[in-house]
């Protein structure tokens, strides 16, 4: 059954990735030239997975689980880590940010819908309510306030790649809840995330593979790059990741989801002070109409 209650405590678990997915779609579209989508997929879960093993060693000892569960564990990690993450730095390579992290948006739609069709849990009226009001607020971003510039935006090839990998994020997101986990290895949030990595970055490893095989791409190392692997390594993806787990446990991904159409408006924002440019009134008017759909739909 889905849990549908808000505390404060969930609430800022469930804000705190779309900041940092904000800043992963910028750096991920930023270093687009100096390293190919898988290849920077795979060296950023890499270094997790170092950092991970420091972390979660309950996920090595015996008996933990990872290995009798090992297609549960596989399939976690090839649809969060291995396919979602290079799909997302595969869109950037064509599309811009906020256009990757608009089309993310749609992520509550197609949560509610793989809810419904895969795991057999009711659409609620409020939550269509929700979700109108939160992709009214992502419109509002998309358009600047202008619906001149709405008519003009026209979808590119990264910007349906991206709409493939928001319906693997939201299977992801479902089988997160799937309770047949060894319950200490559940219980650390580190380990459960680690068994989630081990698996995954095998997975990135096959896709950077084929990358490779299908020619020599170029990776242009300087120190920038470095710092952008380091930050996408602990931030979008352990802390982010650990965050998104625990609110996906205590609200459910219907609920959760809302939280995504957050992501557009940071990378918004965040495009904006890299641009020595300050938020407009309809960033304001766009945070409100997320917030309110995040609202309806929880209540």
């Amino acid at each position: 059954m889905e849990r549908q209650r808000l505390s404060l405590t969930t609430v800022l678990l469930l804000s705190i990735p779309p900041v940092l997915w904000a800043g992963n779609a910028i750096i991920g579209r930023l270093v687009r030239d100096a390293m190919p989508p898988m290849t920077l997929n795979l060296l950023r879960w890499s270094i997790a997975l170092v950092i991970l093993l420091f972390l979660g060693r309950a996920a090595l000892r015996p008996g933990s689980g990872v290995l009798r569960n090992w297609r549960r564990y596989a399939l976690l990690g090839l649809l969060g880590i291995g396919l979602y993450n290079s799909m997302q730095y595969l869109a950037l390579t064509t599309s811009s940010p906020l256009n990757v992290t608009l089309v993310a948006s749609g992520v509550p739609v197609w949560m509610l819908l793989v809810g419904r069709l895969f795991y057999n849990v009711p659409v609620k009226g409020r939550q269509i309510g929700g979700a109108v009001l939160s992709i009214a607020g992502v419109l509002v971003v998309m358009c600047r306030g202008s619906l001149a510039e709405l008519a003009a935006l026209r979808l590119v090839a990264g910007d349906l790649i991206m709409i493939v990998a928001t319906i693997v994020w939201s299977f992801y997101s479902w089988s997160l809840l799937q309770k047949n986990d060894v319950p200490a290895l559940r219980a650390d949030w580190a380990a459960f995330l680690l068994a989630q990595v081990a698996y995954g970055v095998m997975w990135s490893a096959a896709l950077a593979g084929g990358e490779w095989a299908l020619g020599t791409p170029q990776i242009v190392w300087s120190w920038p790059l470095a710092a952008a692997l380091l930050y996408l390594a602990i931030g979008p993806a352990i802390i982010a990741m650990r965050c998104w787990g625990a609110g996906v446990q205590r609200a459910g991904p219907g609920i959760s989801a809302f939280f995504i159409n957050l992501t557009p408006l940071f990378t918004a924002l965040l495009s904006a002070a890299f641009l020595g440019e300050l938020p407009q009134l309809y960033h304001v008017a766009a945070f409100g109409l997320i917030v309110g759909g995040i609202v309806v739909s929880a209540r």
